[in-house]
């Protein structure tokens, strides 16, 4: 098995630049042939995920947080056409690794590297995002994306510079919360709608988002349907009492909320909503936003 190995630097606040040789010895120590490429910019382990998947190797393997498996899908995606994708490990070395941990993976570094050593397959869905603004935003996610309040979080997580660890995004919820405002929705999903004033959308393939927040706590990632959550405008008491909910996961037994199940959902926002795909912002004022489900698309090493 020959290995291209992504690995960010930057994930957890440059936490994972220190690994680097813990990373080439635990594969030569397992015998696994592999390349390295580190990243330097947003966007690179998309480019080398891409032409990874096309250039003779037998898996990909992204050594990063959240942010990293999602650049390298969306490679193994863009590479795969109609077929599932190279087979993907994952080394997190991110703050909330909500993909590596739902997918059952461990955070232990010789372990990470045995399972991928060993070869083992299987497929899990993968989501697709497609906002018509200009430009066009289209991306692929693994976890979780989100319109209105969940990518706010994130807007506040990016420009918070003195936290770190799972602290940030507390904080950064509490600074989401007191800017927030509605936004006026048309929302249609298999089977139902929403057209009125909304707080949060988010579109899950597991349970987990933010390190922390159990957001869609049904959520499979392999039964071929995203998990929604859904909250239209309420009074911010209302919203207070549901947020201590969402580390347990009981917000969505909450009369406001709405949990369901779909393969697609179609948004028209005004304003326009920003939107962050595992974590990532993607947009900052989408207008018209689409979701469907790729079943069985990316193919795991587990």
């Amino acid at each position: 098995m020959k290995v291209k190995i992504i690995l960010n630097p930057y994930a957890n606040r440059w936490g994972a630049k220190a690994l680097i040789p813990a990373v080439q010895n635990a594969f030569t120590s397992a015998g696994l042939p592999f390349d390295l490429a580190v990243t330097g910019r947003p966007g690179q382990a998309i480019e080398e995920a891409r032409m990874a998947g096309t250039g003779g190797y037998d898996a990909v393997v992204a050594a990063g947080g959240d942010g990293t498996v999602n650049e390298v899908v969306n490679g193994l995606i863009a590479a795969s056409g109609d077929e599932p994708t190279l087979p993907l490990g994952v080394l997190p070395a991110g703050t909330g690794n909500d993909f590596n941990d739902m997918a059952g993976l461990p955070r232990e570094m010789a372990a990470a590297v045995q399972i991928i050593a060993r070869g083992k397959t299987r497929q899990l869905d993968a989501g697709r995002v497609i906002a018509h603004n200009s430009p066009l935003v289209d991306r692929y996610f693994d976890n979780n994306c989100a319109l209105a309040m969940e990518p706010m979080v994130t807007l506040e997580n990016i420009r918070m510079t003195r936290l770190s660890g799972n602290i940030r995004y507390v904080a950064a919820l509490a600074r989401a919360l007191l800017k927030l405002k509605a936004w006026q929705m048309q929302i249609s999903w298999d089977g139902g709608g929403y057209e009125g004033p909304a707080y949060l959308l988010s579109v899950c393939n597991s349970p987990r988002t933010g390190g922390l927040f159990l957001m869609a706590p049904g959520a499979l990632m392999d039964d071929g349907l995203f998990d929604f959550i859904f909250a239209p405008e309420m009074p911010k008491r209302d919203v207070l009492a549901i947020l201590p909910r969402l580390f347990k996961g009981t917000h969505i037994q909450h009369p406001k909320v709405t949990a369901g199940r779909t393969a697609h959902l179609t948004i028209h926002s005004n304003p326009g909503t920003p939107i962050h795909a595992d974590g990532e912002l993607i947009a900052e004022a989408a207008t018209m936003v689409e979701y469907q489900i790729l079943p069985g698309k990316i193919t795991l090493l587990s």
